[in-house]
């Protein structure tokens, strides 16, 4: 498969058979997303062929795929944000009581398919007001109602917590026993250790290995993902210097999201916050930081102060990196130069002008600092793999040369190579004064990572973990609110 001059894929060969989970994993590039293009129908082959049921197939588009059976559960959100959970699901295949929709049974059938999916979200909402991860549990619903006899699913489980991914998984465990061959990219190895039958492993568009799922671990995997031996994911933990709290945050609420929130921020700490999805993580920052209204009481370096805007906190020295990168991140549209110099535009500029020799100097750095891996200095953002994309965010805040950086899912879709240099980056930027904030679903992220991890739920910080109590079971056990009373772990932010 080629893009103008540019060898995407080389020779790819993939069987995939009814009642059978093939996982194909790589590093963000490896060209996974492009090969399930053309298994879909979005994209057409430049050379080779496509066999459906022993016969040479030529999709004319998505469509015409999803009619001969073969869906893809896209990485990005591609649903129509002002309609419905259940419109989106319904769409182009709506009930009907006569020649009237009959929105009451697709209300009713959408919210069993979504809770299905280990999710109550109601079927009535508009796409728009709901988070990422409950937009891409609708996508996966909307897929499934289909009846598809091959369903691709493109990092399914990048945004859902652990709940949530164990119900997915799940029915994947029970469209296989009805016979339908599904298709599973995604960078959490124990997830494709646990569920696939296959591993096929690409590398920069080509393909390295097809295996037997039982055969290899998460390291076996990751090691024929990138090469080089995997073993040490997360960098050495620091001990953070004993300093003054740098921010200080009590009272805060966000209407709607959260309340009486407290915590302290150290410089070269990173502090985690975990939480089930719909806890109010992401919204609690939104609100301190400007985005959302909000109220409470804030001290930065000593002094009592409050972000009214999110122009405050950048003058403040406090960055966001949202979770949605492509929609609230990035430019996709736009060059890589104009992205990474957009938040810090008066460094680059002479007078009322931008320099552009300032400006291609700032990417040549930036792309030396950061390892952006990109083909053309020219290209668009949206043209990066996720990973690099991440990658350019972080550049792009990191220009603002901030004191505290509050990062949302900083490794959602991005593969293991590349979570190993996101992970490195975050710990120098501690070990150099920064305090940093992670907010993650991924547990094992957030253990690894952090040097302290405060878990929310419905609305409020429940427990904090440090040392030896900070495990799974008991992020588990205080997101949840089960068997509290009876855990080791302290609960009290």
């Amino acid at each position: 498969m080629q893009f103008g001059p540019v060898e995407v894929l080389t020779d790819i060969g993939l069987e995939l058979r009814s009642g059978e989970v093939h996982a194909v994993i790589g590093e963000n590039g490896a060209g996974k997303s492009t090969l399930m293009k053309l298994l879909s129908g979005y994209l057409a082959p430049t050379r080779g062929a496509i066999h459906l049921n022993g016969a040479t197939v030529a999709f004319r588009g998505p469509v015409d795929a999803e009619q001969r059976g073969i869906v893809l559960v896209h990485q990005e959100i591609l649903l129509a944000p002002d309609l419905t959970v259940a419109q989106n699901i319904f769409m182009g295949r709506e009930l009907r009581h006569g020649l009237v929709l009959d929105d009451r049974a697709m209300n009713r059938l959408a919210a069993g398919a979504v809770e299905r999916l280990g999710a109550a979200i109601d079927p009535r909402q508009t796409v728009a007001r709901l988070s990422i991860a409950q937009r891409q549990l609708v996508q996966i619903a909307r897929a499934l109602a289909g009846r598809p006899r091959v369903i691709v699913l493109d990092e399914p489980t990048a945004s859902l917590t652990p709940h949530e991914t164990e119900a997915l998984l799940n029915i994947i465990g029970e469209l296989k026993r009805d016979g339908v061959a599904v298709l599973y990219i995604s960078h959490r190895l124990p997830e494709v250790a646990a569920i696939a039958d296959v591993v096929t492993v690409l590398r920069d568009g080509k393909h390295v290995a097809t295996l037997p799922g039982g055969t290899l671990t998460p390291l076996d995997m990751a090691h024929l993902m990138v090469g080089r031996d995997m073993a040490r994911l997360f960098p050495p933990r620091a001990t953070p210097p004993e300093a003054t709290p740098l921010l200080c945050v009590k009272d805060l609420s966000v209407p709607g999201a959260s309340s009486d929130i407290a915590f302290t921020l150290r410089p070269g700490e990173i502090l985690g916050f975990a939480g089930l999805i719909g806890a109010g993580r992401t919204e609690t920052f939104e609100g301190l930081l400007g985005l959302r209204p909000a109220q409470g009481r804030v001290t930065l370096a000593g002094r009592a102060t409050w972000f009214r805007s999110v122009r405050d906190s950048l003058a403040a020295g406090l960055v966001y990196l949202s979770e949605d990168r492509k929609g609230k991140g990035l430019l996709l549209a736009k060059p890589l130069a104009v992205n990474l110099t957009l938040a810090a535009l008066h460094r680059f500029c002479r007078g009322i002008l931008v320099s552009r020799t300032r400006e291609a100097k700032g990417l040549e750095d930036a792309i030396a600092r950061f390892d952006i891996r990109a083909r053309r200095r020219t290209m668009l953002a949206g043209q990066l793999s996720g990973g690099n994309q991440q990658k350019l965010l972080l550049a792009k805040m990191m220009l603002r040369e901030p004191r505290v950086v509050v990062i949302d899912e900083p490794t959602r879709g991005i593969d293991i190579g590349t979570k190993e240099q996101i992970y490195r980056l975050l710990a120098e930027l501690a070990a150099a004064g920064k305090a940093v904030v992670v907010i993650s679903s991924e547990m094992g992220e957030l253990i690894g990572l952090c040097h302290r991890i405060l878990v929310m739920r419905a609305g409020r910080i429940v427990g904090e973990l440090a040392g030896e109590a900070m495990t799974e079971r008991n992020i588990a056990v205080l997101a949840t609110g089960a068997d509290v009373h009876t855990s080791a772990v302290a609960v009290g932010a």
